[in-house]
């Protein structure tokens, strides 16, 4: 079964289940049983228990879910008030429960869509909770924007209002697009199609049909999707599960790249993309790996970091890669990025040694980049479209506790945010100053 050590500890407890029920944790050793440092929950249980039922039942602890049956009906009201106040003790407790198993707490991960009900409702009010009881600990928040052609009519008024809490209760934002998500899974397909793989595609797999042949893009290839989701986490954890010769720990992240608190939103980018479990792709040369990272194709949402303002980039490179070469990129790449003049040499690197199964090196971006803008304005004329008709309003303000002062608060905060970018991007092409040299007499 194999041996349990740090770097599977890091996301999983060891259980002793030969007794039956949750036996104690084994901290050395053979795996006996692995359980996934994880709370899941979901108001509808049509997803928890699929998963229940699917290849990944064991490693979830059936304690630690929590489900209801009527799912909050894309409202974030019943999400955030309605829910959020029935289910609150319970999700504390578990909540304690998985956090008294780890021996050095770092960081919590909350992964969430926003344009539902649950996601951004139950999700945001989790965020809220876990401030009030970890203070100390750093809430990183990775958040799934709907796209324009969303099939939830209410997700403008959930993505704003669940904005509203990442602004003020998160450490760091890592937001993606489904439509990003679904551009990069084109493209592997295309690449499928187009033979470019060849036999580097394994049969059976997330991307082919039980035939080997690719499938055609199916509406929604969620798991393809999630996959990338996934190893984004993977990356951006490397270094707290594995050697490295310039480790970085997530507290860095927040430290060095968030330099004023509301503007804690990162945008990420993988390379090589095709880092999903199925497709083994011939890695990039380790130059246009790092060129590919400030692409726009690269990018988990739709923006172009290269073309706006950088407030601070964190590189994240694991395999075989010196930091002669993460230098030697960073002094290649420098002249054509924008940075903030206060901030010109604002880059943090992190090296780790072990690389993905299947690849020599890749590479994940962090960019604190005013190019998150267009997303956010695009998300208030939406917003917009629907409040200024009182569109659906009545079935938010119906709820306990929900009034409409909520969405004039939330679309007032996405304003500012949006502001304070817009600042930002006003300085730049301005004068480059460079600090003058200390002249020594001779």
């Amino acid at each position: 079964k194999g041996i349990y050590d740090e770097a599977l500890s890091s996301f999983f407890r060891n259980v002793d289940t030969r007794s039956g029920g949750d036996g104690p944790d084994i901290y050395k050793g053979k795996i006996c049983s692995l359980k996934a440092r994880a709370l899941l929950i979901d108001m509808e249980e049509g997803v928890v228990n699929e998963i229940l039922q699917g290849p990944l039942r064991d490693v979830f602890d059936s304690k630690q879910l929590i489900t209801d049956v009527s799912g909050s009906g894309n409202n974030w009201a019943v999400g955030h008030k309605l829910y959020g106040s029935q289910y609150r003790e319970n999700i504390v407790e578990k909540l304690r429960k998985a956090a008294e198993h780890c021996d050095c707490l770092q960081c919590f991960f909350i992964i969430h869509s926003m344009g539902g009900g649950t996601g951004s409702g139950l999700g945001t009010f989790v965020l809220n909770l876990l401030e009030d009881e970890f203070p100390e600990v750093y809430r990183f928040v990775t958040s799934v924007y709907p796209s324009g052609e969303d099939d939830v009519i209410t997700s403008p008024y959930n993505t704003v209002l669940a904005m509203k809490e990442l602004n003020e209760h998160a450490d760091c934002v890592l937001p993606i697009e489904n439509e990003s998500l679904f551009d990069i899974v084109n493209k592997i397909h295309q690449m499928i199609n187009s033979g470019k793989l060849g036999s580097t595609v394994k049969q059976n797999s997330l991307v082919t049909s039980s035939a080997g042949s690719a499938k055609t893009v199916q509406e929604k290839p969620f798991d393809a999707m999630n996959n990338i989701v996934a190893n984004l986490l993977l990356n951006l954890t490397s270094s707290a599960r594995f050697e490295g010769s310039l480790n970085m720990d997530l507290n860095e992240i927040s430290m060095n790249l968030v330099p004023f608190p509301r503007l804690h939103y990162l945008v990420s980018s993988l390379t090589p993309l095709y880092t999903l479990a199925d497709v083994n792709v011939p890695s990039r040369r380790l130059d246009q790996m790092f060129s590919d990272a400030f692409s726009r194709e690269h990018q988990l949402i739709q923006a172009d970091p290269k073309h706006s303002l950088y407030l601070a980039c964190a590189l994240l490179v694991r395999g075989n890669v010196q930091v002669s070469d993460l230098r030697r990129n960073i002094e290649r790449l420098k002249p054509s990025l924008h940075f903030v003049s206060w901030n010109q040499e604002g880059w943090k690197t992190g090296l780790c040694s072990v690389p993905p199964v299947g690849h020599s090196h890749s590479l994940l971006s962090l960019a604190n980049n005013t190019c998150v803008k267009p997303t956010f304005i695009e998300l208030k004329d939406r917003f917009m479209k629907l409040y200024k008709k009182k569109a659906h309003l009545h079935h938010y303000l119906h709820v306990d506790g929900m009034e409409q002062s909520c969405f004039s608060e939330a679309i007032s905060s996405l304003s500012d945010l949006i502001e304070e970018y817009n600042e930002l991007d006003a300085t730049k092409g301005g004068p480059r100053t460079d600090p003058s040299r200390l002249k020594i007499a001779v």
